[in-house]
């Protein structure tokens, strides 16, 4: 198994409290889609969607030197997946509660929630992610300034 895999699988043991179901099957959804030359620099599982009771919606979360990848494998046929590059990305938010931790991207086209996580997470999923972007975006401005 891949890079994405045991990443996910180090982050669950670190931060145990988070839901997540059928890492293996999420990973290999990610890996699919990785473009030649795509690094992963962070992963971790979560719940997509707004409800803490939601527990069935798990996602292979994986941050590239791209982008930021969403992949979750449905139990019978298929798969989802969402991408999220560096220029579609606004903003990101982290709320808190008193087991878990959701974290908010903002995207020019949707609002992505992620619930379920644990709250000792969180703010490592938020300074990867926004330091990340921060650089990205920066290369963007540079990149139309030469233009």
């Amino acid at each position: 198994m891949g890079s994405v895999y045991s990443k996910i699988k180090e982050f669950k043991s670190k931060y145990g409290s988070t839901i997540a179901w059928r890492l293996k099957s999420h990973s290999k959804v990610v890996e699919k889609h990785l473009n030649p030359g795509e690094e992963v620099i962070y992963a971790f599982a979560a719940q997509k969607g707004h409800s803490s009771f939601d527990i069935f919606s798990t996602y292979a979360i994986v941050l590239t030197n791209k982008r930021i990848i969403l992949a979750q494998k449905r139990v019978l046929f298929g798969y989802l997946f969402l991408a999220i590059t560096p220029d579609l990305f606004n903003d990101l938010t982290v709320d808190t509660g008193m087991i878990w931790g959701k974290v908010n991207i903002d995207t020019v086209k949707e609002t992505v929630v992620l619930s379920n996580i644990s709250k000792a997470a969180v703010d490592e999923i938020e300074t990867n992610i926004t330091e990340y972007m921060m650089t990205e975006k920066r290369k963007y401005k540079e990149e139309d300034k030469d233009r």
